[in-house]
């Protein structure tokens, strides 16, 4: 077990070296990488045993820029992954604006939000955020080889695909809408989803997509639950049900809350709403 807690206190020991290297099937740490075992033996890769008490950053506050809570999806991943597991940062909110472009590149190189400043550290977009956080926080990614395999090619085809379900179904948290027809694109995007979900809870037994702990694999179809709430997405079944399980995590409620509590209105993402079908309902405030 190797444990990172003299963070921060003037080692100069690279993160590569404190990594345990053994097999994950054999357990034994004398195979080498990237040897093979020994003869009658597996093929090593490189396991990570990390004390997730004393994991290099645990102590450490970061600042974690945000837009909109009712309509910024990638925002959510990050902040709802930090809150999870409570890696400690504090929000800077800077609303959509007719200007955000000049705003948000005041504190982000792309001008788009999230981005995460680590004390003059600035890492933007939500993927390069989580694994700059990974690198410092051993629950970010399950800790089994394959689960994590798993959930970061579940993460990446996420935050890389589904273009028909973004652009059909932007992120509204606080309307609820009546969809006037599921494109056949949007259909496959939702099936493939819901394949991907299925799978993972079964591979690894739930009940969340790689096991029983909520990583950042979860935490990028968070997003998806909260489209799902607002235009209906899928029918009764397991794909409802977890959805049901990432509405009810205490950090989602949380952001749900702080949404809906917004008064700013952003004229594209409303239009779009209007343009799926029937809004029956808004919870939003008023300004």
């Amino acid at each position: 077990m190797v444990s990172l807690s003299n963070h921060g206190q003037g080692q100069e020991t690279s993160w590569f070296d404190k990594l345990t290297m053994k097999c994950c099937v054999c357990g034994d740490s004398s195979c080498g990488f990237p040897r093979t075992c020994a003869p009658g033996h597996h093929r090593v890769t490189p396991s990570v045993e990390i004390q997730t008490g004393a994991t290099m950053g645990e102590g450490e506050m970061y600042d974690l820029y945000i837009g909109n809570k009712n309509y910024s999806s990638w925002s959510l991943r990050p902040w709802v992954l930090m809150k999870e597991l409570e890696i400690p940062f504090k929000e800077t909110l800077v609303p959509f604006s007719s200007t955000r472009h000049e705003d948000y590149v005041k504190f982000s190189p792309s001008g788009k939000v999230p981005c995460l400043d680590d004390h003059g550290t600035v890492v933007w977009d939500s993927l390069a955020i989580t694994e700059y956080l990974a690198e410092r926080y051993g629950r970010v990614w399950p800790l089994d080889p394959e689960a994590r395999a798993f959930a970061r090619c579940a993460a990446a085809e996420m935050h890389s695909g589904f273009s028909a379900l973004r652009s059909a179904c932007t992120m509204n948290c606080g309307v609820r809408v009546e969809m006037t027809e599921k494109s056949p694109a949007l259909l496959a995007d939702l099936a493939r989803i819901a394949e991907l979900w299925a799978e993972g809870i079964r591979r690894f037994g739930g009940p969340f997509l790689a096991g029983k702990r909520f990583t950042a694999a979860d935490a990028f179809f968070c997003p998806v639950a909260f489209r799902d709430q607002s235009y209906g997405l899928f029918e009764q079944g397991p794909a409802l049900d977890y959805v049901g399980r990432l509405l009810a995590l205490p950090a989602m409620q949380d952001w749900y809350k702080s949404a809906l509590a917004e008064a700013w209105r952003w004229p594209s993402s409303e239009a779009d709403a209007q343009k799926a079908g029937r809004v029956t309902a808004d919870m939003r405030a008023t300004a």
